[in-house]
């Protein structure tokens, strides 16, 4: 029995479900291929990711295996230039290879900090050291802004701090911005805020010169930063996007829109009031003119000695980066005057003996010009290297009159004149006669004048080619108050106090009577003055006269050669060069008789301090021009070794006469100096230390000197006698005119006249003064260092000694002063025990002994007399100086040195 589906069931008629499976059946391929499909793009973006995958891990690891560490910003200090104190704790000058001051995070103004963080990165305090809404937002900008242009960035302050501190790289490269995210997010998660943002405002440059807001703030406002309002810290925040098209004196218009912006993005952060915002866009951009410090006028030899020493005792980062504070000896008046009355004294030698040099240049252009026209002219003309700040560069309008025009306030930049009002005026008549020796003015020349106060007249001015130097420092300490090098420090930083070795002359004679001193000689010892060869040689006076038998003051007095070498005979070349070296003269010196006269090589800084030992007692002075260096920090690193310490009285007579070698260097810097003796240990010292202090004699304070003794205090203080009378009735009687203090010296001039010295002292200060060419050559006939170095001298002390107390030479323990005639004039010496005032020994048996033979003298290399000497090679020292020799001496003197004239030396 068959059944029937229900009816009115369409889908149960029979035709229907035919017409389903044959649906079904047409459908089933296409269902296969809809899943062939769909699986193939599966396992195509499997196989794709998976391998993608695979790549950025790649690129991961590769990026990330050289990322440097950022551990190395937990203990972050910046460089920061190191700076140059005065004695006063005036600053003397800065050295550094960035400008920047450094400001912790504590010290900045929030106004400062909030400013930055509006223009460069607002989400700073919330982001883990990306901003990923930014990076899309700076995405989508740059796909529309087309090729060709530098794509705008979307890095944090944190990714910048990456960026500077740790990648050192600026390139545009998804590598770079990949690392730089890395390392950003490293960076937030071991550095707190505060620090990532301290280290930003003192690294970023923000132009001029300037690195970090510190010094930022005082190249465009000379402020510091507490003092910084609104519109000024705005205007910092816009400079890191770029210094250059954001300089206010350049580009004015866009600092100012800039600086507005930033201000406004501060408004919208909150960090001011919109009303606040608004009073400061109402604000001019003014920004003041900013010198950077130093060096100081006047100070630059000095300043330039002390970099020198810092370098070869720190090397170049330390000294230009690392923020040392380094307080010198320097006294900026005393340096001041120095450099002053050297220019003066050049100048007038120049002007006396060279005569008028010639224009700086000389424009051919139509005449007579117009204000404008000779203004314009003169400003294309540069400025010549050594023309002194308070010289103007002037156009001679009419040279017969003497007529010039010059800008007044004008300032050199770049070799050129800027600004100033034009005036005019005449050359002093006594200028235009001196002109006229040489060659007249022409109009059109470009000369040098300085114009007179309160006058219309100039004088008209030239730059010197002779030049010189001086040194005055502490004879007691060693410390250098006042370093002058040459005429002028922009034209020549050779500095020929330090760096020039010449010959002392006669001012080296005062360590060969030294020596005979040390000897036992007395100052009223005679030696023959009188005609004396040695082989070929033949020395004479430099007055070309012989006064017989001569006392040794008044031979010291007068400078008498002949005495001078015959007692150099008598004590030995060795025995003089050992004094010479012990007292730091010289490194090592030829045994030969020339030397005696000064035909060493030395320089001026040395030369003060040998002369300073004379007015120490014979100890070995040497000089410092550092007092102390600090670190960053504070802390004392390095203090230069004096021998000089405090210690106890009963300390020091319990050490008397030990040869003591350590200095206070050698005492750890945090010790402290007290009252108890060395010997004793610290904790000894607490232990056994009584309730009631009672201080005897014993107990006080003394002066431990332990530095090395050169010459006993008895023969040094018959030296300073002798050279006392020196400068009162001798060669030196120019050099004391106008001092009424105490004071000794010796002059010195070496052969053919090349160098003028003067040398001289009194207890507490010491100068030395020489004047010569760079290239040497003779100053003059009869040019002595009495003559040309003397009068500066006597400027310098007098400005040294002004308002210093009158002290005397004081008479150490076994001498006594005595007034006896020496045969020619009423003298006062020093003489130890068991000399006799006016009583010369005979020695001529000792002279015979001891006297070189020609060969000891390298007397082939010697001139036949003084008259000879102009004709010789300008007393041209051989390479290296006269010779070397053991610093023990010997009996065995040096061989003469070969290929050139040791020189006479020692004339006046």
């Amino acid at each position: 029995m068959t059944s029937t589906p229900p009816s009115g069931d369409p889908d149960s008629s029979p035709r229907h479900g035919r017409d389903n499976a044959r649906s079904f059946l047409l459908s089933r391929p296409r269902f296969r291929q809809w899943r062939m499909l769909l699986g193939t793009a599966a396992a195509v973006l499997l196989v794709g990711s998976a391998g993608g995958a695979v790549v950025v891990w790649s690129q991961y690891q590769s990026i990330v295996a050289d990322l440097p560490t950022v551990d190395g910003l937990r203990s972050y200090q910046p460089p920061v230039m190191s700076r140059l104190y005065a004695a006063d704790d005036q600053l003397v000058a800065e050295l550094a290879d960035e400008r920047r001051v450094f400001v912790p995070s504590n010290a900045i103004p929030d106004r400062v900090k909030s400013a930055f963080i509006a223009a460069e990165d607002q989400k700073f305090w919330t982001h883990k050291g990306v901003d990923p809404a930014a990076i899309i937002r700076a995405g989508l900008t740059d796909l529309t802004r087309g090729k060709g242009r530098r794509p705008i960035g979307a890095s944090t302050i944190t990714q910048q701090v990456a960026r500077v501190m740790l990648l050192g790289s600026n390139a545009v490269s998804f590598k770079r911005k990949a690392k730089e995210a890395f390392l950003a997010m490293r960076i937030e998660q071991v550095l707190p805020k505060e620090k990532i943002l301290e280290i930003y405002l003192n690294e970023i440059y923000l132009g001029n010169g300037a690195y970090g807001i510190g010094a930022a703030a005082q190249t465009y406002f000379n402020k510091p930063l507490d003092q910084l309002d609104n519109a000024e810290a705005a205007f910092l925040a816009a400079l890191p996007k770029s210094p250059t098209n954001y300089n206010p004196a350049r580009f004015p218009d866009a600092a100012r829109g800039r600086r507005n912006w930033v201000l406004e993005r501060m408004a919208d952060i909150g960090a001011i009031t919109q009303a606040d915002a608004r009073l400061a866009e109402a604000e001019a951009l003014v920004t003041t003119s900013f010198s950077r410090p130093g060096p100081a006028p006047g100070s630059e030899w000095f300043a330039e000695e002390v970099r020198r020493e810092l370098l070869d005792k720190y090397g170049q980062d330390m000294t230009m980066q690392g923020g040392l504070d380094v307080h010198t000896s320097l006294d900026l008046p005393l340096q001041r005057a120095a450099q002053t009355i050297l220019q003066q004294g050049l100048m007038a030698y120049d002007r006396q003996h060279r005569g008028w040099h010639g224009p700086v240049t000389h424009l051919s252009t139509p005449i007579p010009l117009t204000q404008e026209e000779w203004v314009r002219a003169l400003r294309t003309v540069s400025a010549p290297a050594g023309m002194l700040d308070q010289w103007r560069l002037a156009i001679v309008l009419d040279g017969n009159k003497g007529q010039v025009g010059w800008l007044e306030g004008s300032v050199v930049r770049r070799n050129a004149m800027q600004g100033g009002e034009p005036h005019t005026g005449q050359i002093q008549p006594k200028d235009m006669a001196w002109v006229r020796r040489s060659r007249p003015l022409r109009t059109g020349d470009i000369v040098m004048v300085e114009p007179q106060t309160g006058q219309s007249a100039v004088a008209l001015m030239q730059i010197p080619v002779v030049e010189g130097a001086i040194v005055t420092m502490n004879a007691r300490t060693g410390r250098v108050l006042a370093l002058v090098g040459g005429w002028s420090f922009q034209a020549s930083q050779f500095d020929r106090a330090t760096q020039a070795l010449r010959q002392p002359g006669s001012s080296f004679k005062p360590f060969v009577y030294l020596q005979a001193m040390e000897q036992g000689i007395s100052p009223s010892q005679e030696f023959d003055d009188s005609p004396v060869s040695y082989g070929t040689w033949h020395p004479n006076n430099y007055e070309k006269d012989f006064w017989g038998p001569t006392s040794l003051h008044d031979a010291l007095r007068e400078s008498r050669n002949l005495v001078t070498i015959r007692l150099a005979a008598h004590l030995g070349m060795n025995t003089v060069a050992d004094t010479a070296i012990k007292l730091g003269l010289v490194e090592s010196m030829p045994h030969v008789l020339p030397a005696a006269l000064g035909a060493v090589e030395t320089t001026v800084l040395k030369e003060a301090g040998a002369y300073a030992a004379l007015a120490a007692g014979g100890r070995r002075i040497t000089p410092t021009l550092i007092d102390d260096v600090q670190d960053r920090d504070g802390h004392v690193i390095w203090r230069p070794t004096t021998g000089l310490s405090l210690a106890s009285a009963a300390s020091l007579s319990n050490v008397a006469g030990a040869a003591a070698s350590v200095g206070v260097d050698a005492v750890h810097p945090d010790a402290p100096t007290g009252l108890a003796s060395a010997a004793t240990p610290p904790t000894a010292a607490a232990s056994t230390q009584p309730a009631v202090v009672v201080l005897t004699p014993d107990d006080l304070p003394a002066l431990r000197d332990d530095r090395p003794v050169a010459a006993s205090e008895q023969s040094a203080f018959q030296i300073t006698t002798m050279l006392q009378d020196v400068i009162r009735r001798g060669t030196g009687v120019r050099a004391g005119e106008g001092i009424d203090v105490p004071v000794a010296g010796k002059t010195g001039t070496s052969q053919n006249f090349n160098d003028a010295w003067f040398a001289g002292y009194t207890p507490e200060l010491v100068t030395v003064v020489w004047v010569g060419f760079d290239t040497p050559q003779s100053l003059g006939r009869n040019e002595t260092g009495g003559a040309i170095a003397g009068p500066l001298w006597n400027k310098v002390m007098k400005a040294a000694l002004k308002d210093q107390p009158k002290l005397d030479f004081a008479a150490p323990d076994g001498v006594t002063l005595v007034s006896y005639d020496t045969g020619r004039g009423v003298a006062i010496d020093a003489f130890k025990d068991g000399q006799l005032p006016g009583v010369s020994a005979n020695l001529l048996s000792n002279v015979d002994a001891q006297q070189l033979s020609a060969a000891d003298t390298g007397a082939e290399n010697m001139p036949d007399s003084e008259s000879d000497m102009a004709a010789s090679a300008n007393g041209a020292t051989p390479p290296g100086g006269v010779g070397a020799s053991p610093a023990g001496g010997g009996s065995a003197p040096a061989p003469a040195p070969s290929g050139g004239d040791i020189g006479m030396g020692g004339l006046y």
